[in-house]
């Protein structure tokens, strides 16, 4: 593992998008892209509520998840930040990841409680936005969706569930809907860990594995269809939060992480880095 970016106060959400890394440095409350270098600059700021998923519309306009405010907001040509669905009406908890289709579809994660607050955890699901900012669930009755992935011919969409410590996978029409439910893989623990593996964020390769972040185990991993671990790479002090392979063959991995994951601790200091490593099979789908 090489730092690549570090000084952040917590990386989420990140994209490979038009040669440079993207990612929302969520509680610095803003939206981060990267060169190749590691040459960070300020893309947004979100000084009302912290920014998560990034995404995509055809047009170019950047979609942004805003997590506590449980909208999803859009960045104009001109730079301007607007609302671009509100989904307080059907959210249950926080948002978090996203991910957007080539049509502009937007599926957005909501955890089913508040991520900061504890209490009852209730059902989660994935919503489907359309470009219109018009909106539908997609998916119900997950638990805790996380990240989200769409494969290359975005025929299925993949959602890390990671109170169930599974990926799931979904059947996605030309509507945007989606159907045939099933398990892609029973994620396994790590022998070095505690017994559970929820996956957060998550990315696709050209083999049918994903690279699962595993804030739990400290560790990102690749599994295989099916739920068979190929390799493992642990970090020592370290929360792994996501993962996306990128760089202009895609056979980067870049791996975001911090001290931890809780507000509170996050905001004692900017401990949040993002990490790379190269990797054999190159990325495929979304992100």
């Amino acid at each position: 593992m090489r730092t690549f970016v570090d000084g952040l106060w917590f990386a989420e959400g990140p994209r490979w998008h038009q040669e440079r890394l993207w990612f929302s440095d969520m509680h610095g409350h803003r939206v981060v892209s990267t060169d190749v270098t590691g040459a960070a600059r300020t893309e947004l700021e979100v000084p009302d509520d912290e920014p998560s998923g990034l995404g995509w519309l055809p047009d170019g306009r950047l979609l942004v998840v805003a997590m506590e405010s449980q909208q999803l907001r859009r960045v104009e040509h001109d730079g301007t930040l607007v609302l671009h669905a509100d989904l307080a009406s059907v959210a249950r908890g926080s948002l978090n990841d996203m991910i957007v289709a080539s049509d502009g579809i937007a599926y957005v994660g909501d955890m089913g409680n508040r991520i900061h607050e504890g209490g009852e955890r209730q059902p989660g699901q994935t919503i489907a936005v359309r470009p219109d900012g018009s909106w539908f669930v997609a998916a119900d009755e997950l638990e805790s969706p996380n990240g989200h992935i769409l494969t290359s011919d975005e025929n299925v969409l993949l959602v890390a569930e990671s109170a169930a410590a599974r990926i799931t996978a979904f059947d996605r029409a030309n509507d945007g809907s989606l159907s045939n439910r099933r398990v892609y893989a029973e994620l396994q623990p790590s022998p070095h860990g505690p017994q559970f593996a929820p996956p957060d964020g998550i990315c696709l390769d050209a083999d049918g594995a994903v690279w699962v972040a595993d804030p739990i185990g400290a560790r990102v991993f690749r599994a295989l269809p099916g739920g068979q671990t190929t390799e493992e790479h642990r970090f020592d002090g370290l929360v792994p939060v996501a993962c996306v392979l990128g760089g202009p063959d895609r056979r980067t991995l870049f791996v975001c992480a911090a001290s931890d994951w809780k507000r509170d601790e996050v905001l004692k200091a900017p401990t949040g880095v993002i990490l790379t490593m190269d990797v054999k099979i190159a990325g495929v789908g979304r992100p």
